[in-house]
């Protein structure tokens, strides 16, 4: 099998995975696997591995359940290519099992008899169980989000064997994991998002024209919710943090300026730690060192926000006060209405 190395599914569908039975065939459809892009993610590395004899496919996977607050293991009978169709239009095929912590699961009668339910043949349950156990021991040991082997397939020879793979690592983890943090695919991020997390930003290019600039997830995550519910479309999401330093301002703004589908960029600022004085002077730095022409709606409150807009008052800036306030003047102006 020579199969495309690229972050994103659908590689089958596209031609990028393909079987080969010599080594003249290998190398031409490596070479012309390697000229191929899928998804928009050019194929730079293929993998060359062994074509196994399939008699069934399942998909296995370890994730988190957000609505139940557990660790969760999800098998299925349907797995291969379509296992993302399968969970849309026959979600009955898709079984679900809270996990118990790692040390547990490694004795749990309950994970044996729920397992059994899907491979009833006692040679297969054996291997599936030690495998689930090494996924539960990798998804906690690691610090994962995600272990997932799709397929999980049956040989001929009765064998179970990850034909394929998916591991997702939590960020907000990799600094206890050093060794992981060097398995980063740098084409898995812009060069915006680079930018922003050697500054010590946290940003996510999006699609729409709204440029956010915010301090505090959950405030980034409302404004970007309230210029949805407004009928607008926000460009980004970023978070500058509690940090007081106008440096950070700047750095935001040269960030968001990059964007050639910005009409308008949104600062929404609470101040606690951070000081809406010092967001105003990074404001102020910006526009004379970037020579911002994009309007800009600001909206600061907290910590000093009398100083910081007088701040921007004094340069002929017009801030708001209240949140709903500046999402509508920022949305108004997308649409071609009057500018702040």
């Amino acid at each position: 099998m020579i199969k495309a190395q690229v972050l994103t599914g659908g590689r089958g569908k596209a031609g990028a995975i393909r079987v080969v039975s010599s080594q003249t065939e290998a190398e031409s459809t490596a070479r012309e696997i390697l000229a191929m892009s899928v998804k928009g993610f050019e194929v730079q590395q293929v993998l060359v591995t062994e074509c196994l004899d399939i008699r069934a496919e399942y998909y296995a996977a370890i994730t988190v359940d957000r609505e139940s607050r557990t660790t969760v293991l999800i098998i299925s009978a349907a797995g291969g290519m379509d296992i993302e169709e399968i969970a849309a239009k026959e979600p009955e095929k898709i079984r679900r099992f809270a996990m118990p912590g790692a040390e547990e699961s490694q004795n749990s009668e309950d994970l044996a008899q729920w397992l059994s339910a899907s491979f009833p043949d006692q040679t297969l349950l054996v291997q599936a169980a030690e495998i689930v156990q090494n996924m539960n021991r990798l998804f906690r040991d690691k610090d994962c989000s995600l272990v997932e082997i799709n397929p999980l397939a049956v040989t001929a020879q009765e064998r179970l064997i990850a034909a394929d793979a998916k591991i997702v690592f939590d960020d907000n983890a990799i600094a206890q994991h050093p060794e992981i943090a060097g398995l980063r695919n740098p084409e898995e991020y812009t060069a915006d998002e680079i930018e922003a997390k050697d500054a010590g930003l946290s940003f996510v290019s999006l699609s729409g024209e709204i440029g956010c600039m915010v301090n505090g997830a959950g405030l980034a995550m409302a404004t970007m919710d309230g210029i949805k519910l407004a009928g607008g479309r926000p460009a980004n999401f970023l978070d500058v943090g509690g940090s007081s330093n106008p440096q950070k301002v700047l750095d935001a703004m040269r960030i968001l300026l990059r964007n050639d589908q910005l009409k308008i960029i949104l600062v929404n600022i609470f101040g606690g730690i951070t000081r809406c004085d010092d967001v105003a002077q990074g404001i102020l730095m910006a526009r004379d060192k970037l020579g911002i022409a994009v309007p800009m709606v600001i909206r600061l409150i907290g910590t000093n926000e009398e100083k910081g807009r007088k701040m921007l008052s004094e340069a002929g800036m017009i801030v708001a006060s209240r949140m709903t306030d500046a999402i509508r003047d920022a949305v108004n102006c997308t649409r071609g209405g009057t500018q702040p």
